[in-house]
């Protein structure tokens, strides 16, 4: 397979994190099984290719472009044929920059782009399809998400979750939700209702899960760290706790998801 990725640009790099291609080589008859994971980024995918098979996700989609919202659980997509695909990755209030609704409406979901949009999108699907390889893929995702911004009012809230999305960031997903609330100036309530709105799901789930992904980006930095000493660098009370959590979250135990899957973290990813 053939993997590539770019940045966006500096006006939508505050609400891109990255933009990612890749081109299926494999052979005839063979097969890939991707495990997903929570990530704590939704992502904008076009399928210019053959799709892949979800294999235990309760939503799917024949639609060729789609906008996966947050998840907390694991499911598996298998990689089959000549698969080819764009993708746009979206910091946590991303989405809600370009697309006018609930994110939390997202939460779960696989949603087709034409759902949210009702006019650009087979356009924008042949623009891509016709690329001739990803810059210039990238370059027509850019003047798109471009004139969707354009469209859209940053509000007060935003700029409010923009803060507690920095102080969970920072702190590892080590933060408390009275704290946070408190930092944007709502009540606790208030902060987690905006906050499913503008993300897509909860504090709690949030955090949970940028925990989870400091946790993977932790080992993949320090190869040698011992479960135990990674449970307590990381946040955990103790390995079961981490073992725990990592069950809900990608449905293996970590010694078992280190032993099969790189130690990277979409979400921690420079």
């Amino acid at each position: 397979m053939g993997f590539y990725f770019g940045k966006p640009s500096a006006l939508l790099s505050p609400y891109v994190k990255q933009y990612w291609g890749l081109e299926n080589c494999l052979k005839p008859g063979e097969e890939h099984v991707q495990r997903i994971v929570p990530n704590g980024l939704m992502d904008l995918t076009f399928y210019l290719g053959e799709r892949p098979v979800l294999l235990n996700h309760q939503q799917d989609s024949i639609e060729s472009t789609v906008l996966t919202g947050h998840c907390n659980s694991p499911y598996d997509l298998r990689v089959i044929g000549n698969m080819r695909l764009f993708s746009v990755s979206l910091r946590p209030l991303g989405a809600s920059m370009f697309f006018n609704l609930p994110m939390s409406e997202l939460y779960g979901c696989i949603v087709p782009l034409r759902f949210l949009i009702k006019n650009r999108v087979e356009q924008l699907e042949a623009d891509l399809f016709e690329a001739s390889d990803f810059q210039q893929q990238t370059e027509v995702a850019e003047r798109f998400l471009t004139e969707m911004l354009a469209k859209k009012n940053d509000d007060f809230g935003q700029q409010r979750l923009k803060e507690s999305i920095s102080l969970i960031n920072r702190h590892r997903g080590l933060v408390d939700i009275e704290k946070l609330a408190a930092s944007a100036c709502w009540s606790r309530k208030q902060f987690e209702r905006n906050f499913r709105e503008l993300v897509g799901t909860s504090p709690k789930q949030f955090i949970r899960t940028v925990r989870f992904q400091h946790t993977i980006h932790f080992k993949g930095t320090h190869p040698d760290t011992k479960l135990t000493d990674l449970a307590y660098a990381c946040g955990f009370f103790d390995q079961s706790h981490m073992i725990s959590e990592f069950r809900d979250l990608s449905g293996i135990t970590p010694r078992q998801y280190f032993s099969v899957c790189e130690p990277f973290s979409d979400y921690f990813s420079e």
